[in-house]
């Protein structure tokens, strides 16, 4: 496992969390100060003073480094370590969101932010992924795009039926499919840079990365509103590192070690799930963390609405 693809998949991932947390900061300043706005007149307006704030402004710069670093990795290394390697976003996230609303993170959260660290690590100690290609091998992409639309599509028309947790779940794993899919396409991309920029903009790839990309945004808002954290999360990490590594073994020729080697990487998957689960479900992410401290004053039902209350 190369070091440089590591490294640059968790400064994209820690890039990333910080994005997250800045942004949310800077909604959370406007809201305070000017409330959200009423109708699309009020709505575009409050959009257009948010844009203008320095926390927000700061948060998009973090998302474009995030971006050429998760680009940058895909270049260099293999889509199934990159994209499992992206799931500690949520750990990053915790520590930015620390820092941007000074909040200090209590024992539980700490455990399981230990325990989705320990669950990545032997996952991809245990399956060492090894070789592949830098671009797509020819004739993969119907094998395993047409199967992943209509994955995604099922998922999306089961979750249309469901309610609560159970949506939020499924709507999850088909936004995960779709984060999976841009990855791969992004890899595809970045594979073609070398043989000079009119292959890269004859790609058929570097037109659907825009379109998989958008839809992938689109979905998450509709997973994000379905349900808790709690049930939308797992899915989100998990479903994301799972379908890469699926991805990565059909359209790069990737390789995961199996045979005995399956029994620690479930064992991986498993702590993955347990830790994003109780990080989401951990009121330094699910309540009050993401709460200024200057806005933390109040009365004791206050202060207990803030902790015990819904995602933000």
């Amino acid at each position: 496992m190369p070091v440089l693809t590591v490294v640059l998949a968790l400064l994209a991932a820690l890039a990333n969390g910080a994005a997250s947390a800045l942004q949310r900061r800077a909604a959370l300043q406007q809201e305070e100060e000017e409330g959200t706005g009423h109708g699309v007149r009020g709505r575009v307006r409050h959009l257009l003073r948010l844009v203008r704030r320095p926390f927000w402004a700061a948060g998009m710069a973090a998302l474009v480094v995030s971006g050429a670093l998760q680009a940058s990795a895909l270049a260099v290394g293999q889509l199934s370590v990159v994209q499992p390697l992206m799931a500690t976003e949520l750990l990053f996230t915790l520590m930015a969101g620390s820092l941007a609303f000074s909040r200090r993170p209590d024992a539980g959260t700490w455990l399981w932010f230990l325990a989705l660290a320990g669950g990545l690590a032997l996952f991809l100690g245990a399956a060492a992924p090894s070789g592949g290609q830098s671009q797509s091998l020819p004739g993969t992409w119907p094998r395993a795009g047409v199967p992943l639309a209509l994955l995604v599509l099922v998922l999306w028309s089961a979750g249309r039926a469901l309610r609560g947790g159970a949506r939020a779940c499924v709507l999850g794993c088909a936004t995960a499919a779709c984060f999976a899919c841009t990855a791969a396409l992004i890899k595809d991309i970045t594979g073609r840079v070398p043989e000079g920029l009119p292959r890269v903009l004859a790609s058929w790839q570097l037109y659907a990365v825009g379109a998989v990309g958008l839809l992938s945004l689109l979905l998450l808002q509709v997973t994000l509103r379905a349900g808790s954290l709690a049930a939308s999360q797992p899915a989100l990490t998990i479903g994301d590192a799972v379908v890469s590594v699926a991805l990565g073994w059909v359209l790069f020729g990737e390789r995961i070690a199996l045979g005995a080697h399956v029994v620690p990487e479930a064992a991986g998957v498993a702590l993955m799930a347990a830790g994003t689960v109780g990080l989401s479900r951990s009121p330094a992410v699910a309540g009050g963390w993401d709460v200024p401290r200057e806005h933390r004053s109040g009365s004791r039902e206050d202060r207990h609405r803030t902790v015990h209350g819904g995602p933000g």
